[in-house]
């Protein structure tokens, strides 16, 4: 009612029934009265307008704003995939936006780890999972748990509202938390408990008769397999006798049965983990550790055989490559092929030499092709081998290139009869560090061939073949003796000795003209060097007999000074008195 209406009516009562003064005042009261409600009423209305046009201008701005951001969602649709939730290979949803400072992949984990935890309880309630609706959240609750949280920002990326959105979430939350009970619940586990016991008991029985199995038929097999079986002999030698092929078969079996219980307990014990799901995993990983090496090496056997027929082709084309020059070698060694310049003693020494080059060579080509050859462990093992070769072996180095040149240098062969300092003997064996020497005693000397090349070695048996060796011996005669009697006895001598060559002469040199004897050496040829010693000592003992029988003292001059009437010094059945 408006003001110039309310003041008429007034007026017309006071007209109609009029009033004394006392109740024109109180009419005036209730006029000031009900004009200031009139006033009060209009400013609600005013202020009741304002506020209708303020939220209209709201509702129209945050239209705009949601529209807008709408647009730049739906921008966003083709370039952003969002992060999803994955549960057991499982995409339950997918979320887009932030959440406060909650980037969409924190949101997913956390809820996540919600979802499992209540999934893995031993008891759930599907009644306990609500919505609780928020002013800017939806809520996703399982009991006092919130789950996760949906705002209109996740509404507008599924096109759709925030209620409706979580609603759709809340039943898909649901679902699967059922789903995980139902594989993790307290049934889940009793029931696993009665597949472990019963595990256990199959494994325990199995266990029992292949332990009776093998109590029982271990010794009768035995006796049947040694009943029926030789002893393993190879050529002269017997590898194995029955005795112990009898422990080697129990060896065996006693193998076999514990392999047997390796290979049961390597299906019961993955067995046994996969009953529950929260050890599934370790039981595929059990398995992995056994499965991925016997894999892995089947596959590397698999990748190697195309390397592995190179080899063969490379290690049987060196091998009768070998076989071809050991072939040669032995026709020059047996003298009958002949190569100018190229000795027969040769052979042995360059066909060992060129069979190790050959080798090394076929090795180089086989070491590309090896497993693993080009990894740093391969080559670093091989270049410690190589240090420790070449820091271990310098001395064998030596003698190894010193047999090789004593080889071409031919200073002697295997029955020759040499000198090496103050050794003499047979040289019986010859190899490529060292040479052994049989001296007159029977002695067995071996001498390195580093040694042998840098010293003066004497070979006889070349020089008596080629020259003849001169045996020598000297005896010191007085000068009251005929020079040209003593030579002649010692010519004498000489020519009686067995071995001792006709021509070239023997001769005899006057070799120290002293100051009480004259010193004569008699010289002959002989080529029986592998019977020196023979030979000299027969020498001596014709020197001895022809003096003797001349009467002729091999004795200083200077010792008659001091005779002292003693007899001559010549054996009485050996000395002529008519010689004297």
């Amino acid at each position: 009612m408006s003001k110039k209406y309310l003041i008429l009516l007034v007026s017309i009562l006071g007209f109609i029934f009029p009033v004394n003064a006392q109740e024109r005042v109180d009419s005036d009261s209730i006029i000031k009265v009900l004009q200031s409600q009139l006033r009060e009423k209009e400013l609600k209305e005013v202020m009741m307008r304002s506020e209708l046009e303020r939220s209209g201008e709201n509702a129209r701005k945050d239209s705009a704003r949601i529209a807008l951001r709408k647009h730049r969602i739906d921008s966003l649709r083709r370039i952003t995939h969002g992060a999803p939730l994955v549960i057991d290979h499982d995409t339950l949803l997918i979320l887009y936006a932030r959440k406060g400072g909650m980037l969409p992949e924190q949101r997913v984990e956390l809820t996540r780890k919600q979802i499992l935890s209540q999934g893995k309880k031993l008891t759930f309630f599907a009644d306990s999972c609500h919505v609780y609706e928020g002013e800017f959240f939806s809520d996703i609750m399982i009991g006092d748990e919130v789950m996760m949280s949906i705002s209109d920002e996740d509404a507008l990326w599924e096109n759709t509202t925030k209620n409706a959105l979580a609603k759709r979430y809340s039943k898909i939350i649901k679902d699967k938390v059922i789903e995980l009970h139902e594989e993790y619940g307290l049934q889940k586990k009793i029931m696993g408990i009665f597949f472990v016991v019963l595990i256990i008991f199959g494994q325990w029985i199995v266990y029992r008769l292949t332990k009776w199995l093998y109590l029982r038929w271990r010794l009768r097999l035995t006796r049947m397999i040694l009943h029926r079986a030789r002893p393993i002999n190879l050529k002269d030698y017997q590898v194995i006798n029955e005795h112990q092929l009898g422990v080697v078969i129990l060896v065996a079996f006693r193998v076999i049965f514990i392999f047997t219980i390796l290979l049961q307990l390597l299906f019961t014990i993955p067995l046994l983990f996969s009953v529950f799901p929260e050890t599934e995993s370790l039981a595929w990983t059990i398995i992995g550790y056994i499965l991925n090496p016997v894999k892995d090496i089947f596959g590397a056997i698999l990748g190697f055989l195309p390397n592995l027929f190179k080899i063969c082709v490379i290690v049987v084309c060196f091998h009768y490559l070998v076989k071809s020059i050991k072939y040669i070698m032995n026709e020059i060694a047996a003298g009958k092929l002949k190569i100018n310049g190229f000795y027969a003693d040769w052979a042995h020494p360059t066909f060992v030499i060129v069979r190790v080059l050959l080798y090394s060579f076929m090795f180089v080509m086989i070491w590309p092709l090896l497993p693993s050859s080009d990894s740093e462990v391969f080559q670093g093992v091989s270049v410690f081998i190589g240090v420790i070769i070449s820091l271990g072996s310098s001395s064998i180095i030596g003698n190894i290139m010193a047999g090789m040149v004593m080889t071409y240098m031919r200073p002697f062969k295997i029955g020759d009869f040499i000198r090496y300092g103050e050794t003499e003997g047979f040289v019986i064996e010859k190899t490529v560090l060292v040479t052994r020497i049989r001296t007159r005693k029977n002695d067995v000397i071996t001498i390195p061939n580093a040694n042998l090349l840098t010293s003066q070695t004497s070979n006889y048996t070349v020089a008596a073949h080629d020259y003849g060796i001169i045996v020598h011996t000297k005896v010191t005669i007085g000068y009251d003796m005929n020079w040209k009697d003593i030579r002649q006895l010692l010519l004498d001598a000489a020519a009686a000795t067995t071995g001792i060559e006709k021509k070239p002469k023997p001769f005899v040199v006057v070799t120290a003209l002293d100051d009480y004897y004259v010193e004569y050496e008699v010289n002959a040829y002989t080529r029986k060097a592998e019977t020196l010693s023979a030979v000299y000592t027969e020498l001596h003992q014709n020197i001895l007999d022809h003096f003797h029988q001349a009467g002729v003292e091999i004795m200083s001059p200077h010792i008659y000074a001091h005779r002292n009437g003693l007899d001559l010094q010549i054996p009485k059945e050996d000395w002529n008195p008519e010689n004297k």
